[in-house]
């Protein structure tokens, strides 16, 4: 028997403040039912078949009296509220030390040793939307050859450079050199490639980004290859890992490609984990304070739900979740500290299932060791397997 799970994470999907919101600035955020409030209610219906209006109350989101699927909410007991904390502690990490975030941007010392490194200076240094510094520095950048480095409240070095200006294997480069720097006291999650193109006034950033994250230690993804199994990573898992525990990778330049890139390897043959991303939630719309635009993005992946349902073998099971929030209804444009909705769908598994409130998204890496029969060690998260179970 060939068990498979699909998992997929919407990124920045959160489900209500979490317990300690209030630590990060948080209070009252709530990204799916806050962008329902905005939007006139969500039409999310086969979301809501699987469960989705069981966890929470959601504007247009019906409860359902006997849902498809099991359904629950999961609380982060990681420090920090960004990408890599969040997927880490899925895969069973849980990290008791926040990375470094830089609110007044990076110490010139760092930036001066970066300056020396790459052979040119920067601008920028200094949290901001990534549509915003380019639109105020992108021609300056594009009359000095200068790359652009900001950050934001999550832990990030990121660079931005103009395609034309900086080849993309320049900028890489130079994010390589950025993630050699950065250690120890400032070993920030991510260093990220940021390209765009255009003219000054319409820059538009492109779908080359590349994440250059930590390693990280031994997880679930790790166990599962030694097993003799496959992990899939679609969209920026294979970045989020560091390129570790990851055996084939699909990168993906929006949502509806992921969605076609999960279809299209759900087709071949396989043991082991379909480890999906989709960013534009987070990208396009959360950070940029857009809520119809992510109550139109959640419509279009529901809309598309169906096909992956369909692509499903008896043996396959569907985990649906997210790795953080970041409520676009919130003054700021960062991440919020939320739950994480968990749906898990499988023709062999339980209906109508409430997992309830767990603990640590390290449940959600157990319940897939579990399920591939795959086992671990030293880390955390307990499975819920059985309760799924018939």
């Amino acid at each position: 028997m060939r068990r498979r799970v699909i998992l997929i994470v919407l990124d920045s999907v959160g489900i209500g403040a979490g317990p300690d919101c209030e630590l990060y600035g948080d209070k009252g955020c709530s990204t799916l039912k806050n962008t329902a409030l905005v939007a006139g209610g969500l039409n999310l219906p086969n979301l809501a078949v699987l469960g989705l209006g069981n966890i929470e109350e959601i504007p247009g989101v019906k409860p359902q009296a006997q849902a498809a699927g099991a359904y629950g909410k999961m609380q982060e007991r990681s420090k920090g509220k960004d990408t890599t904390t969040g997927h880490w502690e899925m895969m069973g990490l849980v990290l008791q030390q926040a990375f470094p975030t830089y609110p007044k941007g990076f110490p010139l010392e760092l930036i001066r040793e970066y300056e020396l490194r790459i052979g040119r200076r920067t601008l920028g240094n200094k949290v901001a939307s990534g549509t915003e510094i380019i639109a105020e520095l992108g021609s300056e950048h594009m009359e000095t050859g200068y790359p652009i480095v900001y950050t934001s409240a999550d832990s990030v070095f990121q660079i931005a450079a103009h395609e034309d200006i900086i080849p993309l294997e320049k900028l890489y480069e130079m994010c390589r050199v950025a993630r050699e720097m950065l250690t120890g006291e400032h070993a920030v999650g991510r260093v990220i490639a940021r390209p765009f193109i255009g003219e000054p006034g319409s820059f538009v950033r492109t779908a080359h980004r590349h994440d250059f994250s930590l390693q990280p230690d031994k997880n679930v993804l790790d166990f599962i290859l030694e097993a003799g199994q496959e992990v899939i990573g679609i969209g920026k898992i294979k970045d989020i890992f560091a390129g570790c525990g990851v055996s084939q990778n699909y990168p993906t330049e929006n949502n509806q490609d992921g969605i076609n890139k999960i279809l299209k390897v759900m087709q071949e043959e396989f043991k082991g984990l379909i480890f999906a991303n989709l960013v534009d939630f987070d990208q396009l719309w959360g950070h940029r304070n857009d809520a119809h635009g992510y109550a139109k993005a959640l419509e279009e992946f529901d809309r598309r739900l169906p096909e992956i349902l369909l692509k499903m073998k008896d043996e396959d099971i569907l985990i649906i979740t997210a790795d953080h929030g970041c409520d676009p209804t919130t003054p700021g444009t960062d991440h919020t500290r939320e739950y994480v909705p968990l749906l898990v769908y499988g023709k062999n598994l339980q209906k109508d299932v409430n997992l309830g409130t767990r603990e640590s998204f390290a449940d959600l890496g157990a319940t897939v060791a579990d399920y591939l029969q795959v086992a671990v060690s030293g880390l955390a998260g307990q499975s819920f397997l059985k309760e799924l179970s018939k």
